[in-house]
């Protein structure tokens, strides 16, 4: 998919975001939301204890399964409020926001907070940008026709059948995550990497501990399969709907903020619960546009942002989250179109 002629900025076109960001001032919607998140970062922290609560209640037993797949939503959702920390949405302060987001990214999930959040920045500077977006590198996947031309090696074998390729690889999401946050501790760019290899190690010796303490070998690691593919899956479920089957970008589209973000991103509809199961990146749009809003403010941003699309001729996707996941397997396949009967 590709941005359309009439989608291109015209030279009157500048100040277009300054206005709705004024607009989106004036109704509060920056405005910090502390209530809000004492309540939600309670009820994940409950969760999060009371799973583990539970995991050494059950002791021995093949009722541990269960139990993985609710710790991997546990995690999951752990892992959402990283992303808003990282935002600054729960915080003003940065540095209150790094020494939470250590703690709740590194030491609770054993996710390095501050590779994410240099990956996850370069992703909202230029979403779906082929030579910018790391999400859309293509590592193992491929996201665009082009990418798919100049493939090589394992992104080229799985390009041909990626899209029935796509959830199961999900599968493995969760682990490629702990591995990236390892392999990011030699970067000398990043900062303060002896804490972030500190409290990854104690949480990979503190988690696996709990969990070999508790159940035998066998038991032991079904538990941590089925605990790392659900999680895997779960994280892999919030965030493909948001951009996946939406425009790819090349150094050829020359787009202003606005339509950057709003062409390249994707609403899903679902009401609260969805709202809660992808911790508010279902107003995805609105997300890219405004990354510090609060979460509870998108929903009340929607109408605005969407209204003022409108009145600009500029589209706005939103759909349903089986429609999102449906949209992004068709993509895949459409773009691995040209590896299809081609040898390696």
């Amino acid at each position: 998919m590709t941005v359309t002629e009439t989608s291109r900025p015209t030279a009157q076109r500048g100040s277009d975001f300054a206005a709705l960001s004024r607009r989106i001032a004036q109704a509060g919607l920056l405005d910090r939301r502390p209530g809000y998140y004492a309540v939600r970062i309670g009820l994940v922290a409950a969760l999060f204890a009371g799973t583990w609560a539970v995991f050494a209640a059950v002791g021995d037993s093949w009722w541990q399964i269960p139990v993985a797949v609710l710790l991997a939503v546990a995690f999951a959702q752990v892992t959402l409020l990283a992303h808003d920390l990282a935002h600054g949405q729960i915080s003003r302060s940065r540095r209150v926001a790094r020494i939470a987001g250590l703690l709740v990214g590194n030491l609770a999930v054993g996710l390095s907070y501050g590779w994410w959040m240099d990956k996850h920045t370069r992703h909202h500077a230029n979403p779906n940008h082929e030579d910018h977006d790391p999400d859309v590198s293509p590592d193992i996947l491929i996201w665009s026709r082009r990418q798919a031309e100049a493939s090589r090696g394992l992104p080229r074998l799985i390009g041909r059948w990626q899209a029935f390729l796509f959830f199961p690889l999900l599968t493995l999401e969760g682990v490629n995550l702990k591995v990236s946050s390892f392999r990011a501790l030699r970067r000398p760019s990043l900062k303060n990497r002896w804490v972030e290899g500190l409290l990854l190690g104690t949480h990979v010796l503190a988690y696996a501990g709990a969990v070999f303490l508790v159940l035998p070998l066998p038991k032991a690691l079904l538990f941590l399969v089925v605990h790392q593919v659900c999680y895997g899956v779960y994280l892999g479920c919030t965030f493909a709907p948001n951009h996946k089957g939406m425009p790819v970008l090349t150094a050829d589209d020359e787009l202003d903020f606005l339509r950057k973000q709003v062409l390249t991103s994707r609403n899903v509809s679902g009401g609260r619960l969805v709202t809660i199961a992808l911790g508010g990146l279902n107003y995805q749009i609105e997300h890219h546009l405004f990354p510090s809003m609060p979460t509870a403010n998108l929903r009340r941003a929607r109408p605005i942002v969407r209204e003022y699309c409108a009145s600009l001729g500029v589209e706005y996707a939103e759909c349903g989250l089986l429609e999102s996941w449906g949209l992004a397997l068709r993509h895949l396949h459409e773009v691995g179109r040209p590896l299809r009967g081609v040898r390696t």
